[in-house]
Formats: structure tokens, sequence, C-alpha cells
């Protein structure tokens, strides 16, 4: 950052130091005091800004990335954004494998940002060949001078967000913080978070977020890897069919699972209410808030951090179109569409 100027050297000066913002409407009815960190601010609109540059200069720091480097990630959309936008700005290729429940406005972004983008089936094992770990697998072995970012089982994934995001939370909530929600899937976020958190106050509950078709939650609970607990879901960025090394199972002291249906309605009620447009997981977060309430698991003296990981842009032909959300029968006579468009002709 240019000294005194509030002039940015490039974009991703602006990683980070998102904001905190309570909530009044949506938590009116729930006992405690609620905020969200916001991370659709970082530039690339999610969280996974964090770790795309922290691993990124890791991998420079350790000579691992030179100059016409090529580098390789798996991602439901989100974290390919992240990479793409830090390798324009460092000067690296990038190749994508991307599983096929992203959409195409996501898909479309990441070609806009110049990676080569692999669309892999969503719903087969993950050591299928054609799933997108496999297919990222394979790439990097094909491809000379390249780097595989694997944010699945990188160590490096929670360490961005112990060194980032946990100290900003502290630091907002001035230290009185008393429960993150947070949702997981590679668990680097929910981690890295809550393992700074507890250092600094252990008494701090870490609540975390699964889906319905993930194993995530009843391996944490039995240490058992369930096959029967997968089948297809909807919400991207939430759950997985398989035990992320990035995920500490043991700074997080329960898990909640959340419905495609629940989460997707809850997102739009969020824009609606508090005015917060966000994408598909955050809805799961703030489901899950209000089913932890329902379960008391807060009381009057509780400050609650729901960590909301990108903005509602990603999922304009999902969760904020009606048409996809009559397809998937999430309308019914209790839950119609808020029809606001009048065309005049």
């Amino acid at each position: 950052m240019t000294q005194n100027t509030g002039i940015s050297n490039n974009i991703l000066d602006l990683i980070g130091n998102t904001p905190l913002i309570k909530l009044n409407k949506i938590t009116k009815n729930l006992i405690g005091n609620f905020y969200v960190k916001y991370e659709g601010f970082n530039p690339g609109h999610s969280m996974k800004d964090r770790i795309a540059i922290h691993i990124i200069e890791e991998a420079e720091r350790q000579g691992l990335l030179k100059k016409g480097s090529t580098i390789i990630e798996t991602t439901s959309g989100n974290t390919g954004f992240s990479i793409a936008l830090v390798s324009i700005i460092k000067g690296y290729k990038c190749i994508l494998a991307v599983n096929s429940k992203a959409s195409a406005g996501k898909i479309n972004m990441l070609k806009a940002m110049g990676a080569k983008v692999y669309v892999c089936p969503a719903h087969v094992n993950a050591d299928d060949p054609r799933s997108y770990y496999e297919v990222a697998k394979r790439l990097h072995r094909e491809t000379a001078n390249s780097v595989y970012i694997n944010q699945y089982f990188n160590k490096l994934n929670g360490d961005a967000h112990y060194h980032s995001t946990g100290p900003e939370i502290w630091n907002q909530t001035n230290g009185e913080v008393t429960h993150i929600v947070a949702a997981s899937g590679t668990g680097g976020t929910i981690s890295g978070v809550s393992k700074y958190l507890k250092e600094q106050n252990p008494a701090i509950k870490t609540l975390g977020v699964d889906a319905f078709g993930s194993i995530l939650k009843k391996f944490h609970e039995t240490r058992e890897f369930d096959k029967n607990e997968i089948y297809p879901y909807r919400i991207e960025g939430l759950g997985k069919n398989l035990i992320p090394t990035a995920t500490d199972f043991d700074v997080i002291d329960v898990f909640e699972k959340v419905t495609d249906e629940a989460a997707a309605h809850r997102a739009r009620e969020l824009a609606l209410t508090e005015g917060l447009f966000t994408g598909y997981t955050s809805g799961a977060v703030v489901q899950a808030t209000l089913q932890y309430a329902e379960k008391g698991y807060f009381d009057k003296n509780s400050k609650v951090v729901l960590i909301l990981p990108d903005h509602g842009s990603r999922y304009m032909e999902k969760i904020y179109s009606d048409d996809w959300m009559r397809d998937q029968g999430f309308f019914d006579t209790q839950k119609q569409a808020h029809e606001v468009v009048e065309y005049i002709k």
C-alpha cells in the first residue's frame, strides 16, 4: 500500500479485513447477539482469496513457483476464481478442474479470468478417474513446471485463516466472541479460525455446518467413514464425500446438517431482511444458526459470529433464479416466488 494516499499497489492488497455486521431482523426472535463476517467483501468476492494468496506466496517462498509456472487446482468455483485472480497479478498460468455443480456463470467467470477449465461430473466417487480430484492430479502429472494447490489436503489452507480471519474476528469483537458458526467443505476456514480463537479463549464454541448427503458430521462424531451417508445434494462448497486432511475435527465442537431447500430460502431471506446478498453456503450457515438456537446453544450473553463465505452474484442461475427454485421443487403453497417484475408491452 502506498503510504498515506489510500492507493493500493494492486487488487491483492484488498484481500482480508472484511467487515463484521450485526444481524437485526433475521435473528430477532433468537436469544443472544449475532454478527456476520461477510467474506463477499474480498476482491474475488469470497473467503477463498485468503487461501489463494497465502498458499501461492508460500509456494513462491519455497521456490516451487517460477516464471512460466502453471497453477492447478480442484474447485467448486470460488477457490478457482481466487487462484485465477492471484495468477493474473503474479503472472502464472491457471488450470482448474471444476465439478459440474458449478453454475454456468461461475464457469464463465473462471474463463474470463484467464483460466483453462475442465468440468468434471459431480456425482462420482472421489477416486473415479473422472472426478475433479483425479482430473487435477492427472493434469498436474502431465503439465511441466506446474504446482497443484490441493486445498483439501493442504495444511496451508487452515493456516491462511489462522493468521487472518481468526485474528480479525477476535479484534472486531474485542475478544468477546463466544461462538462461531462456519460451514465445512475443505475445512480450512473452520479449522484455522477455531484453532486461533480457542487459543485466545478455550471456552469459545465452534459450531460446524454440514449438508445432508455429506459424511462430515458422522465422521466427526464416530471417526468412521460411512458411504451410506453420501448422496447427491445441491449446495456448493459445503460438505464432502471424502475426508479432507485440511479439516481439524478436534477443534470443532459439533456439526449440524441443513437441507438444500432450507439453505436456499434462508439465503434469499437474508437478502430481503438484512440487505446482505450472499451465496448458497451463507444461507446454510444462517439456517444452521437458527437450528442451533432451537436446540438451546445460545443465551442472552452469547456473541455469535457467522462466517458467510461469498457473494450472491455467483448464484444468479441457482438460488436467485425463480425458475431454478421451481425446478428443484423449492416453491410450494407456503413458499412462493417473490414476483416483483412486471413487463410492460
